[in-house]
């Protein structure tokens, strides 16, 4: 009998082993192929050009570690608590007020630099954090992770990939920003951005309407 559970343990450790890669490379790819062109992108690029690229990482990761976890383990509940309409009415408010951010003070070119020193690390991390928190809960991407949380075995897969999936397409925003940021006024990157950031917070709101 001993030998028999030492044979059965060994032999499905490596079967675990696969559903948690299965579940991390599904939710991944479909995470980072939803997220293309999508507004987490758009952030992503304007916030590179105002602070230092490693720290809009940072709270990019810090911010997808905690909504996809949310999405994951409260799944179907944090869904039936908060009406998506409304999710979407709030996260489409967020984006005028992304617009107004982006344009408040409308900084020259001379004053750059001292926009991405201004503030400490600590500081920054919190701002960027709270941006893509705000910008995500509630969007197409949390849901979808939820949707595959119900049938991917691995818990722990289905969160590190959709952390994943999110962080590699906001990932390549962040490098455009960091070069675009460098090549091109500031001051013209904020009224892009806030005229996307409209966009986007108008067809946000209108599609809780539908």
């Amino acid at each position: 009998m001993i030998r028999t559970r030492a044979v059965d343990w060994r032999t499905d450790l490596p079967e675990r082993e696969a559903d948690v890669l299965e579940s991390f490379l599904l939710t991944a790819g479909l995470i980072f192929v939803a997220e293309l062109g999508d507004k987490s992108q758009l952030l992503a690029l304007w916030l590179a050009t105002r602070y230092r690229w490693w720290l809009v990482l940072g709270g990019l990761i810090a911010a997808a570690g905690l909504l996809q976890l949310l999405a994951v383990a409260a799944g179907r509940v944090l869904e039936a608590l908060i009406p998506q309409d409304v999710l979407l009415v709030i996260a489409g408010l967020s984006f005028f007020a992304f617009a107004a951010w982006s344009l408040r003070g409308d900084p020259d070119e001379d004053e750059e630099q001292d926009a991405r020193t201004a503030r400490g690390p600590l500081a920054t991390l919190g701002i960027v954090a709270a941006a893509f928190l705000v910008s995500e809960f509630g969007d197409k991407t949390q849901l979808a992770t939820v949707a595959i949380a119900a049938r991917e075995p691995s818990f722990v897969g289905v969160w590190l990939g959709a952390v994943a999936g999110l962080t590699l397409s906001s990932g390549i925003a962040i490098a455009v920003g960091t070069l675009v940021g460098k090549r091109l006024p500031i001051r013209l990157i904020s009224r892009v951005a806030a005229a996307l950031f409209v966009v986007f917070g108008v067809l946000t709101i209108a599609e809780a309407f539908r």
